[in-house]
């Protein structure tokens, strides 16, 4: 496995930035808050994902945000490395078509349809609110199917 430096530390950046609005607060209040003094400039550029952050930077970081440094970096692992895009869900079309709960026909017949081109597809929102619309139940319902097909 190769790791993209630079994806790395745009995504780690990200998540920071993303925990920080998260709270309501700008990075002077953030800056604040840290324990060493640091340039709002150079938090900044750890945000953007231009700059390396230390460990130890970066766990102040957290420790400021009231958040656990392992899971941050767990999120990032995550984005970096994972198969499923951010924000998507993976549906097994196999195990979709292969379903035979009744509620899930609409998925079932859709997931038929892609086999002959895809294995898996990855839904975005939108998609899973249309479609959970379809099969007649909520979207949480749904994706709570869909991710026990894979199991």
């Amino acid at each position: 496995m190769r790791i993209d430096a630079a994806t790395y530390q745009r995504v780690l950046g990200d998540e920071i930035r993303r925990l920080r609005k998260q709270r309501g607060w700008t990075r002077k209040d953030l800056n604040g808050r840290l324990q060493s003094e640091i340039s709002l400039q150079t938090l900044a550029t750890y945000e953007l994902g231009t700059r390396q952050c230390s460990v130890v930077r970066f766990v102040e970081i957290c420790v400021a945000l009231d958040a656990l440094p392992h899971d941050l970096m767990a999120r990032v692992h995550d984005r970096v490395f994972a198969d499923t895009p951010l924000g998507r869900v993976r549906v097994d079309l196999h195990a979709a078509a292969a379903d035979e709960r009744p509620q899930l026909m609409p998925l079932r017949r859709w997931a038929a349809e892609l086999l002959a081109e895809h294995d898996e597809v990855h839904l975005d929102v939108a998609a899973l609110d249309r479609l959970a619309e379809l099969c007649g139940m909520d979207t949480i319902e749904l994706i709570a199917h869909i991710r026990g097909l894979s199991e």
